[in-house]
């Protein structure tokens, strides 16, 4: 039955948290993942710790180790990605540095051992056995239907990107050296067995990726190995190594990474300037011009320093009385660099709107509601200082598997824009289970109409 370590936070310990064996009953007597819903998916990834107990406890707080003795969810962790995956990957044109890299912990340094060019199964397979070398290969969601299915509804749960590396490590070997990471960690256990070592942070919720030296981590405060089947989660920060043990199979983990730069510091970030911007269209000394040689001086003054602080405590009073926030980046990123929805075929579902063509009087459903965000913004076909606001709603129906999490391949928005004016009836839709036509927040039928024919034809609504 499932094993649950307590992970410590005391501090105190004299050696490494044993993993301590808690006896849980599963519902239905077996672990399978639930994909009926994002939030099943997420409960059924971490069962049987509950999803209220893993938020409280565990969430950006400390790790989490579940260990389970079942047999079914080991077999379809193995499933998710085998080291005899490669030689067909290999095939498909797969580029060291970009798809693969090959590196080896030496003396608590990474050592890469990538050659140039296209990957080749033979040469990838001669370093994994005689150099004793880790394969690391990014985002395999881009292969592999079933992590991509995990991961694009994992994305709708975090209302975050969702990044993926496998890692396979022969017996007796290691990696990387220790180093804290800058994503939330879901570690799956795929094949063989994993060595891990975890360590208290240097940085909690760390923002950047960082090694760390041996000699300053001190003993790790929880060691313990992951066999098929098993999950670990540890908040980004979380300073970590991890080994196959020498005299067994390699081994073959993923790790499931998210909430990377999606903090209120960022959401913060994100999300003044417009704010500065609308206060500047209704507040004079928001538009007076700053002393001169300000840009100039060395140290920001006392006077300069009471200026700013006044300007953040107005900026703070006008936050209170609005519920429409301008976000600059974050959602847009966001909705462009997701995964599109997992689907079976050829996806003609995502891009070749079905069914009736809605009308006045039919009732209408937003669909695919979780890869939809709509937003207020500037109006971006326009430069002059008169700049109105419109409404964008974008979508990530159309975007493209095979570049998801790549960072350098060209990413497209896709979506539509409306007048100010359709906020309300937009919102109508969003927040309704189905609505009628007629009912829209819409001064003419035309109108009323024209919207629900542009969503359609995105296939962002049905007729029901």
């Amino acid at each position: 039955m499932p094993k649950k370590a307590k992970p410590a936070g005391t501090g105190k310990e004299e050696g490494p948290a044993p993993c301590k064996q808690l006896k849980m009953e599963a519902a239905g007597g077996l672990l399978t993942l639930n994909f009926s819903s994002p939030s099943g998916l997420f409960e059924s990834l971490i069962a049987p710790i509950k999803t209220e107990t893993f938020f409280k406890k565990f969430w950006e707080q400390k790790p989490l180790l579940i260990q389970r003795d079942d047999p079914a969810l080991a077999t379809y962790y193995q499933s998710l990605f085998k080291l005899s995956d490669l030689k067909s990957l290999c095939s498909r044109g797969m580029y060291y540095g970009r798809d693969v890299n090959v590196c080896r912990c030496v003396n608590g340094k990474k050592k890469v051992l990538n050659k140039d060019g296209k990957v080749h199964f033979l040469q990838l397979r001669k370093d994994f056995d005689q150099k004793r070398a880790t394969i690391q290969f990014h985002q395999p969601q881009r292969f592999k239907d079933e992590l991509w299915r995990i991961q694009e509804k994992l994305e709708c749960y975090f209302g975050s990107l969702v990044g993926s590396n496998v890692y396979i490590t022969p017996a007796g070997s290691q990696g990387l050296p220790p180093h804290h990471d800058d994503v939330e960690v879901f570690i799956l256990q795929l094949e063989g067995e994993k060595h891990w070592r975890l360590y208290h942070p240097t940085v909690p919720l760390a923002r950047e990726y960082s090694v760390e030296a041996e000699d300053r981590i001190g003993r790790p405060a929880h060691e313990f190995t992951l066999k098929p089947g098993d999950l670990l989660y540890f908040p980004r920060g979380t300073i970590h190594q991890a080994d196959t043990p020498p005299g067994l199979a390699h081994s073959t983990h993923v790790t499931i990474s998210t909430y990377q730069n999606n903090s209120w510091g960022d959401f913060l970030l994100d999300t003044i300037s417009g704010l500065v911007f609308d206060t500047a269209k209704d507040d004079m000394e928001f538009r007076a011009g700053i002393p001169r040689h300000l840009l100039l001086q060395v140290e920001t003054t006392a006077v300069v320093t009471r200026r700013l602080s006044g300007f953040l405590r107005k900026l703070a009073d006008r936050l209170e009385g609005t519920n429409v926030l301008l976000s600059a980046d974050m959602k847009k990123d966001f909705v462009m660099n997701r995964l599109p929805p997992y689907c079976v075929g050829d996806g003609a579902e995502l891009s070749t709107p079905g069914g009736q063509m809605p009308r006045l009087h039919s009732v209408v459903r937003l669909q695919f509601k979780d890869h939809v965000v709509l937003m207020v913004g500037p109006d971006q076909r326009r430069s002059d200082e008169t700049q109105e606001k419109m409404v964008y709603v974008y979508h990530s129906l159309k975007n493209r598997r095979e570049i998801h999490m790549m960072g350098s391949e060209e990413t497209e928005c896709h979506g539509l824009r409306f007048p100010l004016s359709h906020v309300d009836a937009l919102k109508q839709i969003w927040n309704s289970s189905a609505i009628s036509v007629k009912d829209l927040k819409l001064p003419t039928d035309e109108e009323k109409e024209s919207l629900v024919l542009s969503l359609w034809t995105e296939c962002l609504i049905q007729v029901v």
